[in-house]
């Protein structure tokens, strides 16, 4: 496997991992290791026989993970007086209107370690700082008018390394120079809080590979659907917060593309979480600011939902005797009862085991035994306080969890102003294929895709990713400004910056952030040099139609802020995958399985065995190594020549 790529995505509950030599592609799943992301990986490499591999992909949660767990470093704040209580003043909204109870988190950085310089060009003590600082690991420096003033950003962070060289700073005219103070402070402080953590698990996965464990050429997903390299990562750990879901929002854009399907929501529904992203004209939705446990953070980012619905999602009567799933997840230790890992509450996996939906002799990922006698003891338990038995216990949590995951793919479909029944549901990991078509039928959407490799799709999205660089730059242009300069610059600036880390440039996309003047929110929308105002003024109040209900023409507009996103070659380009060949006897007899109708014989067939044009009616199971499609009475699936299921009804 001396020209193999491997691809490695780190989940809550499983690690995901793909071998690519050039001719064909090997899977694996292995558990994933809570203690050291990195073990999970050399298994898994293993597992596949990358171990001969140059190059290795990487989606982690070790970022994520940190910020929710609170598990991040110490970490002091540099900026302007005045301004060091921004980080806890924020903004007027609160997280929940009518909750009195919902408090936004605590900062992450207290008020003794917020220290203020003098405004403007004043002189500041380098050496009272460092004092103010103390013991910290990390430092945020994040001035008033920082997007502008990038050299006393850089000034203040080469005084505290000269005296703290081992101290790990961020600018925030380096990760955000944007507008909005609150919002520029809080991705810096992100950024530092995380900076210690997350370069220690890199310099980790390097010391493997130097090892010899793994391949010494390695990249990290970032959240905007490109890599990065291993030394930007550790630099600026806030752009790989969404790390993980960002390689299945790939695949899923890949897959649309290839069946010419050009409106798709993937749906990526793991152990711990599902998360759906809209994806239109082959492109994922991407966002520039979104909340991370509660935190701004602005830095782009594949325009994922995220919601606590997953295999491993806990089945709970709340203090009125309602049934409710999630948020809380069983893990990858103990896990869902049927793990045997001495699980004793109910998950959703142990409803889909009940019903007959997944296999009570399997073994998921191909080592772990399903024990059915526990699930359903964990069921009944439950089952004797809402007064039901296990298999209507078990349905209800399906319909509960069911319909909080439609809830979200009505968030990124119809509350952004896009129809969901014109698009097509791509589902993936290991119970993606369990209630796709369930939820599809539900908010009427045209079919249900399930790809290939569907348990180690976002694994195989890491390698469909390119290289890529984002950049950002704040200004405030009005019509009539040098618009095309600024959109210029920042064009040569992301190439620049890509080139530097050894790739070549193949595409580049530009835009600006554009609002109707005195607007509080604005849209992000593309712009290539010598198209003009006119054209950007168009697009932007089509936009602004689109996602608001209305548009004022007449108004005048202001840009303020451009962007570029600089993206070379990846490993692997959907087309190179082969297709699959003949089929053969896939039908492995029936199985009894729970419907709303009651219990029905459902035909059970071995999807490896399946070939292009092979087509399959409900009710009907087919299983393949690490993930499971369920089909209801008066479904139909077709095999594409990809080997994607396409379901229909």
């Amino acid at each position: 496997m001396s020209d193999a790529v491997l691809g490695a995505d780190v989940g809550g509950t499983f690690t995901d991992v793909v071998a690519w030599d050039g001719a064909t592609l090997t899977t694996g799943k292995t558990s994933s290791t809570t203690d050291d992301q990195s073990r999970g990986v050399t298994e898994g490499a293993a597992l596949v026989g990358g171990a001969g591999a140059t190059r290795l992909v990487h989606g982690t949660t070790v970022a994520t993970n940190a910020l929710l767990e609170r598990a991040g470093s110490p970490t002091a704040l540099v900026t302007t007086a005045g301004f060091g209580d921004v980080i806890e003043i924020g903004r007027q909204d609160r997280p929940s209107l009518y909750d009195s109870f919902a408090d936004r988190p605590e900062p992450l950085v207290p008020s003794h370690l917020r220290c203020e310089i003098p405004r403007g060009d004043e002189p500041w003590d380098a050496d009272a700082l460092a004092a103010a600082v103390g013991e910290v690991e990390a430092v945020a420096v994040s001035l008033l008018y920082g997007y502008e003033q990038a050299d006393r950003e850089e000034a203040i962070a080469a005084a505290l390394r000269a005296r703290r060289p081992d101290l790990a700073v961020s600018c925030s005219s380096r990760v955000a120079p944007e507008f909005r103070e609150f919002e520029r402070t809080s991705t810096t402080v992100l950024n530092a809080y995380l900076t210690p953590r997350v370069a220690r698990y890199l310099a980790g996965l390097a010391d493997r590979a130097a090892a010899g464990d793994l391949p010494r050429d390695l990249t990290v997903m970032r959240s905007s659907g490109g890599l990065a390299s291993v030394a930007e990562a550790a630099e600026l750990p806030a752009a790989i917060l969404l790390s993980g879901p960002a390689g299945g929002v790939v695949a899923a854009a890949a897959l649309g593309a290839a069946v010419g399907r050009r409106h798709v929501v993937s749906f990526d529904m793991g152990g711990t979480s599902t998360d759906v992203c809209r994806i239109d004209g082959g492109r994922p939705d991407v966002a520039y600011e979104r909340a991370v446990g509660g935190y701004p953070c602005r830095m782009p980012a594949v325009a994922v939902h995220t919601v606590g619905a997953g295999g491993g999602s806990v089945a709970w009567p709340d203090a009125g005797g309602s049934l409710r799933v999630g948020p809380r997840s069983a893990g990858a230790d103990p896990g869902p009862a049927c793990y045997g890992r001495g699980g004793l509450e109910p998950a959703v996996t142990d409803a889909d085991v009940m019903l007959g939906r997944i296999n009570p002799q399997a073994r998921l990922a191909g080592t772990l035994p399903v024990r059915r006698d526990l699930a359903e003891a964990a069921l009944a338990g439950l089952g004797a306080v809402l007064g039901l038995d296990p298999v209507e216990t078990a349905a209800g949590i399906v319909t509960v969890v069911e319909e909080t995951m439609a809830g979200a793919i009505r968030k990124v479909s119809v509350e952004q102003g896009a129809d969901p029944r014109d698009a097509v549901l791509v589902a993936f990991v290991g119970a993606g294929g369990l209630h796709a078509s369930a939820l599809a039928r539900r908010l009427g959407m045209a079919g249900v895709l399930v790809p290939a490799h569907a348990g180690v799709f976002s694994a195989l999205g890491l390698l469909l990713s390119p290289p890529r660089v984002d950049v950002a730059q704040g200004t405030r242009l009005t019509v009539g400004s040098d618009l095309d300069a600024a959109v210029g610059a920042i064009e040569t600036e992301a190439k620049r910056r890509l080139t530097g880390t050894g790739a070549a440039v193949r595409s580049v996309s530009t835009g600006a952030d554009v609002r109707y003047r005195g607007q509080a929110h604005e849209l992000t929308i593309s712009y290539r040099p010598g198209e003009g105002w006119p054209a950007l003024a168009a697009r932007f109040h089509d936009e602004h139609c689109l996602r608001n209900g209305f548009a004022r023409p007449d108004d005048p507009l202001e840009v303020v802020a451009v962007r570029a996103a600089a993206a070379g070659d990846p490993a692997l380009a959907w087309r190179d995958l082969p297709d699959v060949g003949p089929g053969g006897d896939a039908n492995r007899g029936t199985r009894a399985v729970h419907t709303g109708d009651g219990p029905v014989d459902a035909a059970v067939f071995d999807r490896d065995r399946l070939g292009a044009g092979d087509e399959i009616v409900g009710p009907a199971v087919v299983e393949e190594d690490e993930a499971t499609t369920y089909l209801g009475p008066g479904e139909r699936a077709v095999v594409h020549p990809n080997g994607a299921l396409e379901i229909t009804w």
